[in-house]
Order: structure tokens, then C-alpha cells, then sequence
């Protein structure tokens, strides 16, 4: 009796439980690892301080128990998580020799980066959102941006980075992976592992094109048509006193859409070519370790009130 013989691709299909990766990170460059190690040894504690302080400081200060610190202190905690699903596995492979990584603790590390990043798009159009409330319907801002609201805009926010993170796993897990492969980046991102499946990627690299393009589109629109009515809004106004103060929260909030998107837009909007994994990593890095820090310093550096709560609570403390 003639056995056919396994075709490459069953064979294939069954490595795919046994496939290692490995993260090669900054390693072509040997003389920049310890420099880079500290570098964002010193960004994750400032990343991990600011942001949880930011939390601790809007639930300790009713002063800032308002809607606008309450998406601040998602914002916040969204910062902390895809940091710390990320910076810790990059500073150890900055100094250990082997980088590998399982296929299932790349999957999760995509997953949960997956999560938090679509997460945090949304949130700052639901921010955008609050902002256009507060400034062209400021008597109706209270009403208009009830608790139930204010929830069900953050429950929206996470449960569709959840959604996404679950189409996005799935695409990828129908990719076929065979023995040890190196991942040209210092996180599992989606074209990096997509770049090393043995399998055709075209639906998966359209499906995650897809989603991004609409994320993008669909939270730019919120974000532009709120800023456009803010705009004509402060326009109106007879007190340049009053414009002031408008533009100065809105600043922050400005600040960090504009570069949390261009990364975006540049990651995921533009074909990766082999010269531009450089320009990949670059991002990756942006988005996932200086970002996170940035946010609470754009946020307490410019704003007053949280300057004041800061005062406030040192000075409780110290007299206490």
C-alpha cells in the first residue's frame, strides 16, 4: 500500500506550536546597548511614576473629580499598561544574550499592545469629545457629560481595542510559522511576525490595514470636527482672558493626538519596505515607551489644576 507522503505545509502546520522567535531588538548596533538600556530604564520609572501618580492625584483631589480628569485617568492607566507589556521584555534583551521569545508570549505581547493602543486612540476622540462639550456647551457640560456617559464612552473604548485585538490574533494565527525565526523588531508587532510566517500574509496584513485605516479615519473625524467647533467657539469670545484658558487645555490635549498619530499613520498607513525596519523600530519605540511618558508630563507640566492638587496634597501631607 502506497503512504503519500506529508506535504510541507502539514508538516509546517504542526511546528507552528513549537516555533521559537526571536526579538533582535537593537543588536546590530552592540555599542548602543547599555546607553539604550538606561535610556529607557530611565523612561519606564518616569513613565511608571507620571502615570500613576496622575492617577493617585486625580482620585485624591476632588477638586479634579470632573470628567475631563476622569478620561485623564484612563488615559493614564492605558499608558501604564501597554508600557509595561512592553518596556520590560526590550530593557532585558538589551542586556542578555538570548532574545528568544515563545510564540504564544508573542502572540500575548501583540494581543495586549493590540488592546491598549486602539484603546487609547479612542480615548483621546472621546477626549475631544469632552472638550467640545466643556467649551461650545459649557451650561449644559455637567448634564451633557453625566457619570453613565462618561462610563459607557471608556467601556466603549476598551471593549472595542478588545474586539480589534481578537480579529487581529485571529488573522495572524491563521499564518502558518515553522522553526526558530528572528523578529526585526524589540516587540511583537504585527508586521514584524507577519514578515516571518511561512504562510501567505495578504489577508492578514489587508485585515489590520483595514481596521487601522478605519480606526484612524472614523477618531480624526471626532477629534477635527470637535476642534473645528472649539475654534469657531473661542473665536467668539469677547475676552481674550477667556480664549486664553480655552487654548491652554486644549493644548495638551492637541499636543499628544498630534504625535500619537503620525506614528500611527506612519507604522501602519505606509508599506514597510526593507530599509524602512529602522523607520519601523524608531516608531515602535515612540509609540510604545516615549508616548506613555510624555502624556502625564504634557498633562501636569501645562495644567494648572493639577499643579494646584499637587500643592495642595504635599501641603495636607506635610502638615499631617
Amino acid at each position: 500500500m502506497h503512504h503519500s507522503e506529508p506535504s510541507a505545509f502539514s508538516i509546517c502546520e504542526n511546528e507552528t506550536s513549537s516555533v521559537t522567535f526571536i526579538l533582535v531588538g537593537f543588536s546590530e548596533y552592540p555599542h548602543l546597548q547599555v546607553p539604550l538600556f538606561f535610556l529607557f530604564l530611565t523612561t519606564y520609572t518616569v513613565t511608571v511614576l507620571g502615570n500613576l501618580g496622575m492617577i493617585a492625584i486625580i482620585r485624591l483631589s476632588p477638586k479634579l473629580h470632573t470628567p475631563m480628569y476622569f478620561f485623564l485617568s484612563h488615559l493614564s492607566f492605558v499608558d501604564f499598561c501597554y508600557s509595561t507589556v512592553v518596556t520590560p521584555k526590550l530593557l532585558e534583551n538589551l542586556i542578555v544574550e538570548d532574545r528568544r521569545i515563545s510564540f504564544t508570549g508573542c502572540i500575548m505581547q501583540f494581543f495586549f499592545v493590540c488592546i491598549f493602543v486602539v484603546t487609547e486612540i479612542f480615548m483621546l476622540a472621546v477626549m475631544a469629545y469632552d472638550r467640545f462639550v466643556a467649551v461650545c456647551n459649557p451650561l449644559l457640560y455637567t448634564v451633557a457629560m453625566s457619570q453613565k456617559l462618561c462610563w459607557s464612552l471608556v467601556a466603549a473604548s476598551y471593549s472595542w481595542g478588545i474586539i480589534c485585538s481578537f480579529v487581529f490574533i485571529h488573522v495572524v494565527l491563521t499564518l502558518v510559522f515553522c522553526g526558530t525565526k528572528f523578529i526585526n523588531n524589540f516587540v511583537c508587532e504585527h508586521d514584524a511576525i507577519v514578515a516571518v510566517s511561512c504562510s501567505d500574509p495578504y489577508i492578514s496584513q489587508n485585515v489590520l490595514f483595514i481596521f487601522a485605516t478605519f480606526n484612524e479615519l472614523s477618531t480624526l473625524m471626532i477629534i477635527l470636527t470637535s476642534y473645528v467647533f472649539i475654534v469657531i467657539t473661542v473665536m467668539k469670545m469677547p475676552t481674550t482672558g477667556g480664549r486664553y484658558k480655552v487654548f491652554s487645555t486644549c493644548a495638551s490635549h492637541l499636543t499628544t493626538i498630534t504625535i500619537f498619530h503620525s506614528i500611527l499613520i506612519c507604522l501602519y498607513c505606509v508599506p514597510t519596505t526593507k530599509s524602512s525596519w529602522l523607520l519601523v523600530k524608531v516608531a515602535s519605540v515612540f509609540y510604545t515607551v516615549i508616548i506613555p511618558m510624555l502624556n502625564p508630563l504634557i498633562y501636569s507640566l501645562r495644567n494648572k489644576d493639577v499643579k494646584d492638587a499637587v500643592k495642595k496634597l504635599l501641603c495636607s501631607s506635610l502638615s499631617s
